[in-house]
């Protein structure tokens, strides 16, 4: 193992029992808590990226939103699980994710007018202050309603994490050492198709656990794992061609050996709303 590798496996032994952790014994809203920061910092490296191709994004305003759409998540999934309580309900502000989004555009829309940038820089600012909301925050943020979906919240949650690390891991390690047939290598060099493959029976492998614990029906937890294997591997691939339209390898520093948060998150930000829209429109019209 060289040092590469085993920087990156520290480094995830490190951090999976804390996520693990808060996700199981953690309070309520620290997952909403945790997943802000995590939103904001790669949604700062994902400006950054931006940055290197001579574009400067609203970077306050938009960090703001997306503290905004998580709590908002956050809201909706609460009051999801006191939907019977329809006093309460009624007398709560509506507080929705188009109002947020409307807010956002009447505020950058006033940024950008007050500002003293030259008018042929404003239309590409907004576009990527958006770009990171639409790309990453949006996504991203139905990790709080797996989270919050009832008993079952935490399991959902741990299943769609797993998913994506057990993907990875298997995609990285089966495609280092046999992998030949190259994915996309404009994009990403070293991905082949047969660590996606292994990506995708380690996700399957991954539903099967997980479906004697949440005594989910079988073909669900598959159709889950399929699902949210395939939308992670295109998130980590769109995440490699931002980065390479810039010409740089990683996203940041922050994490030893995974590169910058965006790095880590990639796959996580695709998986986690094709799992949730899955348990959403299927599972729960089931049960």
């Amino acid at each position: 193992m060289n040092s590469g590798t085993g920087l990156r496996v520290l480094t995830a032994a490190i951090l999976i029992p804390l996520v693990v952790t808060a996700i199981w014994w953690g309070p309520p809203g620290l997952i909403a808590i945790v997943l802000a920061i995590v939103a904001i910092a790669a949604l700062l490296e994902f400006y950054s990226i931006a940055a290197r191709q001579g574009v400067q994004a609203y970077r306050l305003w938009s960090c703001l939103a997306a503290a905004g759409i998580i709590g908002q998540q956050w809201y909706a999934s609460r009051m999801a699980n006191v939907s019977r309580l329809s006093d309460l309900l009624d007398r709560s502000p509506k507080i929705t994710l188009e109002f947020l989004l409307f807010v956002y555009v009447l505020g950058i829309a006033m940024i950008a007018l007050g500002s003293r940038r030259p008018l042929a820089e404003v239309l590409p600012s907004i576009s990527v202050s958006a770009a990171g909301l639409l790309f990453i925050v949006l996504p991203l943020s139905t990790v709080v309603r797996l989270q919050g979906v009832d008993i079952l919240g935490p399991q959902l949650l741990l299943f769609t994490l797993v998913l994506v690390w057990v993907g990875d891991s298997a995609a990285y390690f089966v495609g280092k050492g046999i992998g030949r047939w190259k994915m996309a290598p404009q994009i990403s060099p070293n991905k082949t198709w047969e660590g996606a493959g292994a990506n995708f029976l380690g996700a399957l492998l991954v539903a099967v656990v997980f479906g004697y614990w949440t005594k989910i029906q079988p073909v669900h937890m598959l159709a889950m794992g399929a699902v949210g294997s395939v939308a992670g591997q295109l998130g980590d691939l769109f995440e490699s061609a931002w980065k390479r339209s810039a010409g740089v390898k990683d996203s940041g520093t922050i994490l030893p050996g995974h590169g910058g948060m965006l790095d880590r998150i990639d796959a996580l930000i695709l998986a986690a709303p094709a799992v949730w829209y899955y348990f959403e429109w299927v599972v729960m019209k089931k049960y």
